[in-house]
């Protein structure tokens, strides 16, 4: 059943607005573009900024109408609170392969996680933090929960808690089937098994993943060492452009509470 709702075309609708982009044949100075195999015939697109003499990373898993190279614009505020970012897209998205599913935003983890040692460590990048944003939360959390040790901190923006907490445009069939499964990604289950250091960023005018995901999220994180940034007068999709000041402040703060 939920295996049927996950890769539901219901679901696939609501879920990816994919955006397709050849890989750069040049590869620019501090940019390295790549690829990731995680089955036979399939494989994820991934960018990296990194920047000379950084250690740590973020590995971030992007929204749900974004590619990576869309943060070409801001991956200079990462460089100045002392991090490289890595973003990795999701099948059919960029120059990755494949078709976006539902279920591949868990079962493509695995693969990613170990492919992140032969990515970032050439580049002197030893510690990791994953993050995701909105849709990205899905994987990120998967992330965390499955391979903790790989991670030094977990930092969640605009996340999901549970699909009965989106305003999504469905009709009263589709309610009913999502209400079957209110927890369907298993997020908030997995969270209460996260020991990382946790950091919560939500608008507190989001309309599409309202505030209550960002709370919901935050407690159930298992760790005492968490915090949750609720950023007042901002939305889902201007939240880091409206914010920017307050939102990278809240990353860098929280950085700097991890040994």
């Amino acid at each position: 059943m939920r295996r049927w709702i996950l890769d539901s075309p219901l679901l696939r609708h609501l879920l990816f607005y994919p955006r397709q982009q050849p890989q750069p044949s040049v590869q620019r100075p501090g940019i390295q573009d790549g690829t990731i195999p995680v089955s036979d015939n399939v494989v994820l697109g991934y960018r990296c900024y990194h920047q000379a003499g950084d250690e740590r990373a973020i590995v971030y898993f992007h929204g749900n109408g974004e590619i990576a190279s869309d943060y070409d614009t801001v991956a200079g505020n990462y460089h100045a609170i002392g991090c490289s970012l890595l973003v990795i897209d999701y099948r059919g998205y960029g120059w990755s392969t494949g078709e976006p599913r539902a279920t591949a935003l868990l079962e493509d983890v695995p693969a990613i996680c170990a492919a992140l040692e032969d990515i970032l460590v050439p580049l002197g990048l030893h510690h990791w933090v994953i993050m995701g944003r909105s849709l990205g939360s899905i994987s990120t959390i998967e992330m965390a929960y499955r391979f903790p040790d790989r991670f030094v901190g977990l930092i969640l923006e605009s996340g999901l808690a549970q699909v009965l907490l989106v305003y999504w445009p469905l009709g009263w069939l589709g309610v009913r089937i999502l209400a079957a499964s209110p927890d369907l990604f298993g997020n908030l289950r997995k969270m209460r098994h996260v020991a990382l250091p946790v950091l919560v960023i939500h608008g507190e005018r989001d309309r599409v993943l309202p505030v209550r995901n960002g709370q919901k999220l935050y407690e159930a994180a298992a760790t005492p060492a968490k915090t949750l940034r609720r950023l007042p007068g901002v939305g889902h999709n201007d939240l880091m452009l409206a914010a920017r000041r307050d939102y990278f402040a809240a990353i860098e703060a929280f950085l700097n509470t991890i040994p």
